[in-house]
């Protein structure tokens, strides 16, 4: 893909879909595009992302960044990740913002903010 860039703020998601949208189908992909494998895709590269951070301790994954070769690599597979979850959105017609937006209210209410200092998170998106 090449890159563009659509203002100051850079493209849309609606405009990066159909990037890959397009992608995709200029490739004759879009029979491989099920919910199912673009599923089993997004797990696979979010392992790769994982990956990178594997045997780290907490400082070394905190400053993970700050080594080009990696720093590198944790963008792709962020790439990757975010190229997986959009296509299997626009399959099965998830606006990942709405959905997002609606999560974090129903999380808002699950987890009341006089609950600060308490250890957590480990439920933010579940």
């Amino acid at each position: 893909m090449s890159e563009q860039t659509n203002g100051p703020a850079g493209p849309t998601l609606g405009e990066l879909q159909q990037r890959l949208t397009d992608f995709a189908a200029a490739r004759d992909w879009q029979p491989f595009h099920t919910p199912k494998n673009l599923a089993a895709a997004l797990s696979v590269e979010a392992g790769e992302l994982l990956e990178i951070f594997q045997w780290l301790t907490p400082e070394q994954a905190a400053s993970v960044m700050a080594e080009p070769d990696r720093a590198h690599r944790v963008r792709d597979e962020v790439a990757d990740v975010l190229a997986y979850l959009l296509q299997f959105c626009t399959v099965l017609g998830v606006d990942p913002l709405t959905a997002l937006a609606a999560k974090i209210e129903r999380n808002e209410l699950r987890f009341p903010a006089a609950g600060r200092g308490q250890a957590g998170g480990g439920d933010q998106a579940g």
